[in-house]
This record gives structure tokens, sequence and C-alpha cells, in this order.
């Protein structure tokens, strides 16, 4: 198809933002809900967009994640937000495992300043980001180096987490489904991330508005088993409920000011 003017500027918002709900799409253009939910089947018909309950987001593979180059730059403001009430979040002096992934490496970004931390890691940038900061003792784990992302997986990660019990797990997930299913992309990553989960006294999840009802492939987990959600916005139906129900907090990360 090609997109008339309004569909096309309907299409780069979406493509802006990751995801967005139906309702915010017909408020940003002042049309009717009907209008957008005509545009949206149509962009979803031609392959242009993925449609879920109540929202549109960028089509998606269940199979192989977005490039990282492109993740770095997608959803980056959402990501440094959340980064920022993670940090405010974790207290001085504590140890944490961080996974791969950017919105990770935004969080480490922001715990350069604080003090007495001790972090394992299986990403390379974190590692990198974090040993800018004197007062944090860094510890790589050992495995194979994927060299798209920097991420270190495989059976060596995964014995190399379990030595350890730490007081918080930070991970970042690809794709948060509407049963609350976490996933991920590749079944090595997620193995390391399992690990993670259960050699943690707390789960913390950061993970941006675009992550919600998106697919992927390989299971991690359920919201269930988190302790804490942070995150850029109220999260869609049915996921309040779910939080609700098993007693996760929800961090929604504040708007930067001025």
């Amino acid at each position: 198809m090609t997109p008339n003017p309004r569909q096309s500027q309907l299409l780069d918002e979406v493509r802006r933002l990751g995801s967005v709900s139906v309702e915010a799409l017909a408020e940003r253009f002042g049309v009717t809900l009907q209008t957008v939910r005509r545009d949206v089947k149509l962009l979803s018909e031609a392959g242009l967009v993925s449609r879920f309950h109540g929202g549109v987001r960028v089509p998606s593979s269940t199979v192989e994640n977005i490039a990282y180059r492109q993740r770095q730059s997608l959803n980056a403001q959402a990501k440094r937000r959340i980064a920022r009430a993670v940090a405010q979040a974790v207290p001085e002096g504590c140890s944490l495992i961080l996974n791969i992934g950017t919105t990770t490496e935004a969080v480490a970004h922001e715990l350069l300043r604080h003090r007495g931390l001790r972090v394992i890691t299986n990403n390379l940038n974190v590692a990198a980001i974090l040993s800018d900061n004197p007062d944090c003792e860094v510890i790589v784990a050992g495995g194979v180096v994927r060299s798209r992302d920097r991420g270190i997986i495989g059976e060596a990660t995964v014995d190399f987490i379990r030595q350890f019990r730490v007081d918080i797990g930070l991970i970042g997930i690809s794709g948060i489904e509407a049963d609350g299913t976490l996933r991920d992309y590749d079944y090595r990553e997620v193995k390391v991330s399992r690990a993670i989960v259960e050699h943690s006294r707390e789960i913390w999840l950061a993970a941006d508005h675009s992550k919600f009802h998106r697919p992927a492939m390989v299971e991690l987990g359920h919201l269930s088993e988190l302790d804490r959600l942070f995150t850029d916005a109220a999260p869609p139906e049915p996921f309040p409920a779910l939080l609700a129900e098993a007693d996760v907090q929800c961090i929604i990360a504040p708007e930067d000011t001025p």
C-alpha cells in the first residue's frame, strides 16, 4: 500500500514510540478511534505495523531481536528515565547482577556515582561503563562473547552466575506477553537470565513501554517472579491486574523536568 499523509504520520509515530495505544493515536492526530483502527488495520495488512489489543507497535519477529544499534536509539529517552528511577532505588553498598540489554547499560551509567557496589555482569558494555566508578567492584562472567552486543552467554556463564547470591538481580527483557510471560530471543541468553533470577534475593525488571505485548520465542519466566518492575508509562491492560495479583511493585519513571 501507499499510505496517505495521515497514515504516514501515524506510522512515523509508531516507529518513534515503539508501541502506542489506539486512544493516544486518536488524540495525537485529532481523529476518531474508528479512523485510527481503520488506518491501523490497513497498515497491519501491509506488514508495516503489528496490532495488539488496544494498541499498535512496530512489527517484530518472534525469533530475531532488533539490531543492537537500532535498540540503542529506540526509546532512548524512556530508557534513561527508567535508569534514573532504578538507580535511585539501588542502595549503596549492595551487590547486583546486571544482564544483557540496552536498558541495563543505561542503568550502569546512572550508577557511576554510587559507592560500595559489587556488580556481576555478563555484559561487557556494562563492565566497561562501571569500571569508571572507582567505588564499584565489577566482576565479569566468563563465557562466549556475542559480537553483536558484547553479551556473554553459554554454559560457562550459567555456571559462573550460580556461584553467587546477590541482593538485586536486575534484568532486561525483549517482550512481556498478555499472560505475564517474560520472553527473549536467544535461549542461551535466557539460561543466563534464568540463573540470575534463581540467585538473587530480589528480582527487578527494567522494561520500557514497547516491551508489553511484544512476542519473542523463548520463555524466561513470569511477572509473578518479580519484586519490582521499572517502566516509563502505565502498563496497558491486562498487566495492572497481573501485577497487583502477584504483588509486584510497579515504579513508573517520572517525566524529565525542563
